[in-house]
C-alpha cells in the first residue's frame, strides 16, 4: 500500500506541470487583460500604462511569464502578486481558505449523516409511500439550483422579520473576539448556507445509496446470509451496506475540488467569505496569478481527493488491493 501511494504521489508530479501549461494557456487565452481597463481610461497616459506593464511582467514573452511563475513556486512556494491590490497570491487565498474548508467539510459531514440512512430507507422500502415522497423530494431538490434555493430561504427569513440572512456573522461580530455570542451568530446564519449549499449534494447522494443498495441487496451472498439464519439488522449493516457504501468513497474523493469551484453563485448571494467569488472577481478582473494558482490548486485536489478514495476503498473493502 505505501509503495503505491508513493508511485501515485510521484505520478502527480508531471500531471500538475501538465496541467499548470493548460491553466496558464486558459487564462492567456481570454479576451483581453488587466491592463485593458488602463487603456480605456483618458487620464491615464501611454507612459504610464508601459510602466505598468513593466512593473506586472506583462511585457516579456508568455514562455518567461509562465517559467518566472513555475520557478517561484517551485523554488519559494511564490505563486505570485495579485495585480488588484498587490499582495501575494498565497497570503489573499489563506484569507479565505479557512472559511471554505469549515463550510465544505461540514456540508460534506451532513449531506453524508443524512443522505445515507436515507438512501439505505428508501432502497428498503421502495414501494413505501414514505420512500416515494423522498425520492420526489430528491428529484425536486437535484433539479433545484443552489442559489435559487438560498433565495427563497432569504426571502422566507425577511419576510418572517428575521434578519440574519448574508454572510456568516451580523456586522456587529464580522471582527469581534471569539465569544459565545459570536457563536451563537454563527449558528443564525449558517443554516442557510448549509441547506442552500448542501440540498443538491444529499439529494444526489440519496440516489447513490438508493442504487447502490438495490444492486447489492439482491446478490448471491446477500440471500445466503439469510439462509443462513443471520439477522436481519447485521445482513444489512455488515454485508449489505458495506458494500453499497464504495461508490460513495469514490464521489467523496471528487468532491475536494469543490473547495474553490463548487457553489459559487450560491456563495455570491449569500455573500460568504469564501474561495470561489475570489475565483470568480479574478477571472472578471483578468487577475491571471490569482485565477491560474486558484485552478491549480483545484486540480492538485482533484487529484489528492482521488488517491485518499483509493486508499479509503482498499481499507473499506478487503477485496481490493494496491500492489
Amino acid at each position: 500500500m505505501l509503495t503505491y501511494a508513493l508511485r501515485r504521489i510521484l505520478g502527480m508530479i508531471p500531471t500538475l506541470v501538465l496541467i499548470s501549461v493548460v491553466c496558464f494557456t486558459v487564462i492567456q487565452l481570454q479576451p483581453g487583460s488587466f491592463i485593458d481597463q488602463y487603456l480605456d481610461d483618458p487620464r491615464v497616459t501611454k507612459e504610464t500604462v508601459a510602466s505598468i506593464t513593466r512593473q506586472l511582467g506583462l511585457d516579456q514573452p508568455l514562455w518567461v511569464q509562465y517559467l518566472t511563475w513555475i520557478r517561484g513556486i517551485v523554488t519559494e512556494g511564490d505563486f505570485g502578486y495579485s495585480f488588484v491590490n498587490g499582495r501575494p497570491v498565497s497570503s489573499l487565498i489563506w484569507e479565505r481558505l479557512g472559511w471554505t474548508v469549515f463550510l465544505a467539510l461540514l456540508t460534506l459531514v451532513v449531506s453524508w449523516v443524512i443522505a445515507v440512512p436515507l438512501g439505505i430507507y428508501t432502497a428498503i422500502n421502495r414501494y413505501g409511500p414514505s420512500a416515494t415522497i423522498m425520492n420526489f423530494l430528491g428529484y425536486i431538490s437535484l433539479a433545484t439550483p443552489d442559489f435559487l434555493v438560498a433565495l427563497l430561504l432569504i426571502a422566507l427569513v425577511l419576510n418572517a422579520g428575521g434578519t440574519n440572512v448574508g454572510g456568516l456573522f451580523s456586522p456587529d461580530f464580522i471582527d469581534a473576539p471569539w465569544s459565545w455570542a459570536r457563536v451563537r451568530d454563527l449558528l443564525g446564519h449558517l443554516w442557510i448556507p448549509m441547506i442552500a449549499i448542501g440540498l443538491e449534494g444529499v439529494a444526489g447522494l440519496m440516489r447513490q445509496m438508493r442504487a447502490s443498495m438495490l444492486d447489492v441487496i439482491n446478490q448471491d451472498y446477500i440471500r445466503t446470509a439469510r439462509s443462513k439464519g443471520v439477522t436481519p439488522q447485521r445482513v444489512l449493516w455488515r454485508h449489505a451496506v458495506r458494500n453499497a457504501i464504495n461508490p460513495l468513497i469514490s464521489l467523496a474523493g471528487m468532491s475536494l475540488p469543490s473547495l474553490i469551484s463548487g457553489t459559487i453563485i450560491a456563495s455570491i448571494v449569500l455573500n460568504l467569505p469564501t474561495i470561489g467569488p475570489f475565483l470568480y472577481d479574478s477571472l472578471l478582473n483578468k487577475d491571471q496569478y490569482v485565477a491560474m494558482t486558484l485552478l491549480l490548486f483545484s486540480a492538485l485536489l482533484l487529484l489528492i481527493g482521488n488517491l485518499l478514495a483509493d486508499l479509503a476503498l482498499a481499507w473499506a473493502d478487503p477485496r481490493i488491493r494496491y500492489e
